[in-house]
């Protein structure tokens, strides 16, 4: 029984402990709040361990502001630190309350720790007051005389906050960048960029005499700040050096100096008379030179960051050294190999032999997202030449059976660029596309219809027998933009298939009321052609036609069809346009262009 009782009463101790949690009255974080007014360091520390985790797992802590600012002034350094880490998150929140430990964080930036003089200065710059700028302006020039480089990038980081704070001390930000950038410490130089980039990217004349340094350092900067290094020096390089291929086969005439931030004194000017054979300078040749081994980062950005280099100021010759490394980032995460392959794709649109040797690494695999899919696709298609044509479509035919049908669709439309771009292949594609017409999928014989159309305007001399054979399906097909693009192409050839054309116009004036907008569109394209090349045979099927589409529910249609009939069947009210019907409806239409979204 005792034992029992006891049980009874933990239990019953346990529910007022809950009551009391969940009741009004509790008092959030009141435990810590004890804790961080305690006398005991430890206590402390574990308040402040506690509340930084709370932080870092994205939970609201800034009720305690008032109780952790206190301990700013803690002999503790590890209580000091997390205080220091836990102001940065919330001083621009509790501005009031951290205005009044300034003091506090000045005396902070003479403490014998590197760590603390950089949370200090940290603070002090996350606290966005315009009151206080000339209090970092004093801390910042302070500290970029520091002997500690991790507080001199700490200032370096501090330039921007006060630039956005108050753009008018721009001057005294480029005093201190100019410090900065003169600075021989790897930790430093990385931030200084980041700065200029940030705050003066125009004043260009601050990196000429640090030039050679930044690339010399470069392989020792860490990571992110080789990015930020890397960047600056292809604009830099894009607006200072000659480019190496000027007067190659592919790069005649082209405008190498494209930054918005070129000054005329810094161009070289082309002239005429200028010599073919090309010698680079030493300093665009050092710059090369020492970001080739960073193509072997383990950082994704800073091989996509080199590859852009050399693909603006590399010699042709030398560029395909950036692809090899490119292809190893087709291992990484989906993020990753998205951004990859759609700049890859960019590049082939120009240097389609960089990436000839390294086909089958874009062949899709089954389980890729439907975007990367596409990319390769276009990647394919721009890398398929004479030789590579047969294993290309060979690959395409396969995708065709695939059960995503957005990627169907685009495989269908990567078959015609492909016969638009190699002659040699434009049979068997138009082959291939035709046979697809007898699929049992009505999505991809609508996709077939739509880009046989376009190549048929091409050459639609040689293909009389297709049009026939898609006149023939325009009752089976439902798909409305394929119907659509049946129809256009039997109104612009309808004088290679007389007979076939009126016919088609009798089936389709029979549905023309349950018809889509844009295939009754395409029915009034049709028989305003068909009366001008064969009035006799079409006058009344012609007019009736009309007289549907004068009532239609759509006023687009009932526009149209009024326009149309003015123009095909003239009357005394009709303009002098009457006159020149045929010469706009008849006229021969370039044929589209079929080309990669990427090129350009």
């Amino acid at each position: 029984m005792t034992g029992l009782l006891q049980q009874a009463k933990q239990m019953l101790g346990l529910i007022q402990q809950v009551v009391v949690f969940f009741s009004a009255d509790y008092k959030r974080h009141e435990d810590l709040k004890a804790m961080l007014d305690s006398n005991k360091d430890n206590l402390k520390l574990e308040a402040m361990k506690r509340i930084i985790g709370m932080v870092a797992k994205g939970k609201d802590a800034s009720d305690l502001f008032p109780a952790v600012v206190k301990n700013v002034v803690s002999k503790n350094i590890e209580v000091k630190k997390l205080v220091y880490v836990y102001l940065v998150r919330y001083a621009e929140e509790q501005q009031d309350l951290a205005l009044l430990s300034i003091s506090t964080f000045q005396r902070g930036l003479k403490d014998p720790n590197q760590l603390i003089r950089a949370s200090a200065l940290r603070v002090l710059s996350s606290i966005r007051v315009p009151v206080i700028t000339p209090i970092m302006m004093l801390a910042i020039r302070e500290s970029v005389t520091d002997m500690s480089p991790f507080v001199r990038k700490t200032a370096a980081h501090a330039i921007p906050k006060i630039y956005s704070l108050d753009p008018e001390q721009k001057e005294f930000c480029i005093e201190i960048i100019e410090k900065l950038l003169s600075d021989k410490t790897t930790l430093v130089i990385g931030s200084a960029v980041m700065a200029f980039e940030e705050v003066c990217p125009e004043k260009i004349d601050l990196i000429h005499k640090n030039y050679r340094k930044l690339c010399n350092l470069l392989v020792d900067v860490e990571e992110w700040g080789q990015l930020v290094i890397i960047n600056m020096l292809t604009r830099y390089a894009r607006t200072q050096f000659v480019n190496p291929n000027r007067y190659g086969e592919h790069m005649d005439n082209e405008r190498f100096y494209e930054s918005e931030h070129s000054s005329q004194e810094d161009q070289t000017p082309v002239t005429p008379e200028a010599p073919k054979s090309f010698t680079m300078d030493s300093d665009h040749r050092l710059l090369l030179r020492n970001t080739k081994p960073l193509l072997q980062s383990r950082n994704s950005s800073v091989v996509m960051a080199v590859a852009q280099l050399y693909h603006h100021v590399a010699p042709k010759t030398e560029v395909g050294a950036v692809a090899k490394p490119l292809v190893r980032l087709l291992r990484s995460h989906r993020e990753i190999q998205s951004i990859v392959l759609s700049n890859i794709a960019t590049m082939t649109t120009t240097r389609k032999s960089m990436f000839e040797p390294y086909l089958k690494s874009f062949f899709v695999r089954p389980m890729d997202p439907t975007l990367i899919k596409l990319i390769k696709l276009d990647i394919l298609t721009n890398l398929a030449t004479e030789a590579s044509i047969g294993i290309i479509l060979r690959e395409f035919h396969t995708y065709v059976a695939s059960s995503d049908r957005e990627f169907v669709a685009a495989t269908i439309q990567a078959i015609g660029r492909c016969a638009s771009t190699i002659s040699e292949c434009t049979d068997t594609c138009m082959n291939g596309l035709v046979s697809l017409m007898s699929n049992r999928d009505e999505a991809v014989v609508a996709e077939s219809v739509v880009v046989i159309k376009k190549l048929l305007q091409m050459a639609p001399a040689k293909h009389k027998d297709i049009i026939v054979h898609m006149a023939k399906l325009v009752e089976k097909i439902t798909v409305a933009m394929a119907r659509a693009s049946i129809l256009w192409l039997i109104g612009e050839y309808c004088e290679r298939v007389p007979k076939i054309a009126p016919d088609v116009l009798r089936k389709m004036a029979k549905t023309f009321i349950t018809e889509t907008d844009i295939v009754k569109l395409q029915v009034l394209n049709l028989a305003t052609k068909l009366y001008l090349t064969n009035p006799k045979q079409t006058h009344l099927l012609c007019q009736y036609v009309f007289n549907l589409a004068k009532y239609d529910q759509n006023y687009d249609i009932r526009d149209r069809a009024r326009l149309l009939r003015q123009l095909a069947l003239p009357n005394e009210k009709s303009g002098a346009l009457a006159k020149h019907a045929k010469k706009i409806f008849l006229a021969s239409k370039p044929a589209p262009v079929l080309e990669s979204k990427f090129k350009g």
